[in-house]
């Protein structure tokens, strides 16, 4: 009978429904705020540096997150096929994290180190040219684009605030770092960093 109250009320279904959801969506995030396995970095896992940080925000600026993620599941398939599977500490320093099962294209998790920076230059600018079956789009205008240091020194310091360990002096050589580097240099220097770091795998 009291259900048959609560379906009518739209309201008061409304607000019991966020309630519901709120309270599970509470006990399935909060605890893992305390777990050290989703709060501290893995083994080896560091901050991307200047240059890799600057290839970060070109592949999320581009879209790239869309068609590859950077998640090997724990299945035989996905490890056989990309290598270990992922663990939370190897993303600490990823915000927003690249987590996620789109694969209209390959995951990216561990391509670092498998194809050299040539390999990745030509794939960037057409991908066709190694893959011709490819529906990835070139990206030749990163050959051109240039960095802004001191807007990447801004984000350094906000990454700083969050808990990420940079130093005074890495913050201060960052437009040092970038200063001949093209937006192509620097996305080719996150993915080839991307799974390096890591000494679980």
């Amino acid at each position: 009978m009291n259900h048959q109250i609560i379906e009518k009320n739209t309201a008061l279904m409304g607000v019991l429904i966020a309630l519901v959801i709120s309270v599970a969506g509470m006990a399935e995030i909060v605890p893992l705020m305390f777990q050290t396995q989703t709060t501290e970095p893995s083994p080896g896992v560091r901050p991307y540096n200047a240059v890799e940080l600057t290839g970060r925000d070109v592949y999320i600026r581009e879209g790239c997150y869309n068609c590859h993620s950077q998640m090997v599941r724990p299945f035989a398939d996905e490890v056989l096929r990309y290598g270990a599977a992922s663990v939370a500490g190897e993303s600490v320093y990823d915000r927003p994290f690249q987590w996620g099962s789109k694969r209209t294209g390959p995951d990216l998790a561990r391509v670092g180190g498998r194809y050299s920076d040539e390999w990745h230059r030509i794939h960037l600018i057409n991908p066709r040219d190694l893959v011709p079956e490819s529906n990835m789009p070139g990206f030749p205008w990163l050959l051109t684009g240039t960095i802004d240091g001191e807007h990447l020194q801004t984000k350094m310091r906000a990454l700083r605030m969050l808990g990420h360990p940079y130093t005074d002096e890495e913050i201060s050589g960052a437009p040092a770092q970038v200063a001949n580097v093209t937006e192509m240099d620097a996305l080719i220097a996150y993915l080839q960093v991307l799974g390096t770091m890591w000494e679980g795998q």
